[in-house]
This record gives structure tokens, sequence and C-alpha cells, in this order.
């Protein structure tokens, strides 16, 4: 965990970092309610929405700057952080003038470079910390460009929110987790704390508590988690909010796995098991390249007759049959399509190559 980068930023860190608080502020005292009840149990902030981006309008829009007059009352009693989300420089200058801790880019706007900008030209010359969400999109260079936008306008106290991504796909959650692109994003920005906002991938709050732990298990530095007072008469995404007796003891029970291990027993069992790891991956990749020489065969041979390189009948009968061989291995649907899919991918960009080879 990226424990001392959290504490140069002047937050306090417990057993990991937290960011907790109601989706909206919605009045002065259910805003005092939730930071009483976090006070004191190693939130680094509490986090509010002060202005809602609805997909319709005529939905809860946040109360707009009276909110961050109640954010301040709050964190005056309680000694708690605050912090919420901007969309556009308007709402920056106005966090700003209330010395608001934190914020936050949300989904929505970073997805879009031309917001994302604005904002960073709001914030140039100053300090804050700000965290990106993800994209609604699964779009690593947008996540990523939003992150260097801030960086170039000079502001080096930066992290990463990952919340899910849109899918019309998926059924169990709001937001699908696709859990690769973040490990992608830590991968390649690994001096950004990483937060995982369950609430947001789930948006049921009986889901929570098992995604959470998945985000420790994959080494998050820490959770955004919805809390409010009395969740079912939350203004907004009540069906994802926890309370705050639910969400201490979710963080009470989060088992937080290390990175690696003293042990020498351990050490020597891994390294075995990674050889053996190793020598698979090597033989897969000896098979790939000969399916990829069959391939390209195959495309110099449909040159040959004025055949398509795109084979629809044939392509779903590859993927019913792989589908089923992975079941019965334990592989899931979901890996064997993606896995088929990009070597499909590469496939098509063989035989076209082949093609060309031919022409020439």
């Amino acid at each position: 965990m990226n424990e001392a980068v959290f504490k140069e930023w002047g937050f306090p860190v417990g057993r990991i970092f937290l960011a907790a608080g109601p989706c909206s502020v919605e009045s002065p005292e259910q805003v005092l309610a939730t930071a009483r009840a976090l006070a004191g149990h190693g939130v680094g902030f509490m986090r509010a929405g002060i202005w809602k981006p609805r997909t319709r309008p005529g939905s809860f829009e946040g109360v707009g700057l009276k909110g961050l007059d109640w954010l301040d009352i709050a964190r005056r009693e309680t000694g708690l952080k605050i912090g919420t989300e901007v969309a556009e420089p308007a709402h920056v200058e106005a966090c700003l003038e209330h010395g608001v801790d934190i914020l936050w880019i949300g989904a929505r706007t970073s997805t879009n470079p031309f917001s994302v900008q604005a904002i960073a030209d709001a914030l140039k010359g100053t300090d804050i910390p700000v965290l990106v969400k993800n994209p609604m999109t699964a779009d690593i260079g947008l996540w990523i460009g939003a992150i260097e936008r801030l960086a170039n306008a000079g502001l080096v106290k930066l992290g990463a929110i990952h919340r899910g991504v849109s899918s019309s796909l998926e059924m169990r959650y709001r937001n699908a987790p696709n859990w690769k692109m973040p490990i992608e994003l830590k991968r390649l920005m690994p001096s950004i704390p990483l937060l995982c906002d369950p609430s947001h991938i789930c948006g049921k709050a009986d889901l929570i508590p098992a995604v959470a732990q998945e985000a420790m298990d994959l080494l998050f530095d820490g959770l955004m988690v919805e809390v409010h007072p009395d969740p079912p008469r939350a203004l907004s995404d009540a069906a994802q909010q926890l309370t705050p007796d639910q969400f201490l003891a979710m963080v009470e029970k989060l088992d937080l796995p290390h990175e690696k291990s003293d042990s020498p027993a351990f050490q020597n069992s891994l390294s075995a098991l990674r050889e053996d790891v190793d020598e698979i991956d090597g033989q897969l990749m000896e098979l790939l390249g000969q399916r990829m020489e069959v391939v390209r065969a195959m495309g110099r041979l449909k040159t040959e007759q004025h055949v398509s390189t795109l084979q629809p009948q044939r392509w779903q009968e590859i993927l019913n049959d792989r589908i089923r061989r992975g079941s019965s291995l334990e592989l899931s649907e979901d890996f064997v399509l993606q896995l088929m899919q990009s070597i499909h991918e590469e496939a098509i960009r063989q035989q076209e190559a082949a093609r060309l080879d031919d022409v020439q």
C-alpha cells in the first residue's frame, strides 16, 4: 500500500486508506450524522457529492454550493477531511474557496478530454490532491490521459479510482469490474495510488464486501465506499450505500494480503510453480506460432480462390467448440471468449498480411 504517499498528502491511514460518505450531500443533519459515525475510525476523508451528473433531467442533481458549507461544518466538528467530485472549472473554484481537502474527477468527466483539460487548467498553481475515476468505457488510454493532463498542469498529488465500466453484457453488477484495466494501470503507473470504488461496481449493498475483498487481493491501496446513515431514504443511489455500522464491520473483516512472504518454504514452493508456469507459457507461445503459420497458409489459399478472410459460420463453430472444451477444463466462458477473440484478431491480421505478400 502507498501508505507513505497518503501520509505525505496529510491524510490519516488506518488498516487501509479509506474514503467514505454519502453519494450526495442532502442536508446538514445527514452530513453531520455521517461524519460523526465515521470519525475516529481511520477514514482518510469523507466523500460526498455536491453536484450530481444525472443521465436525465428531473433527477436529484445535488444541493450545490450550500453543501460545501455543510461539509465544512462537519469537518470542523469531527476533524474529518472532506472531498467531492468536480466536473467543470466553476466546481473547482468553489471547492478551492471552501478549502476542500481533496477532489476527484468522475467517470463521466474523465471520458471527455476537453472537460479534463478545463479542470486541469483551473487547478494550475495548486497542490490539492486529485483522484481520477476510470472512464465509463474500458479505455485505459483515456484514464491515463486524464491523469497526464493533470500532471502536465503541475499537479503532483494524483491518484486513481477504479469504479468499473459500463457493459451491456453485465448482469450481476451495475458496472463490470474489468479488473484487467486497473491491473494494467498499476503496471504502467506504479507510483500512482489506486483505490477501488465497490459501490459503483456493485450497485447493490450486499455485493460490496466481496468486491472490496477482491480489490484487496489485487493489492489496491484503499477503498472509496458510499456510506449513508439511512440508505433507503437516500436521494441518489440508495441501493448501493452501506450504513456506517455495515461499512465499519466490512472494513474490520477485510483480509489484507501481502505481495511477498519471508517464509523460505513458501518461496521455494512458489519458485518451483513459477518455473512450471514459465515452461507451459513457452509451450503456449510455440503452439500459437505454429497456429499462425497454418493461418498464413489459409490466407494464401483464400487469396488464390478469391475467398473472404472472415468466415462467420466457421468462426461461430470455433467459438462454440472452444467454449465447450474450456468448460470441461474449468475455464470460464468469458475467459475463453476473450482469449479466442484475441487469437482470432491476430489470425485475421496474419491472413491479411499473407494476402498483401501475395499481391506484392
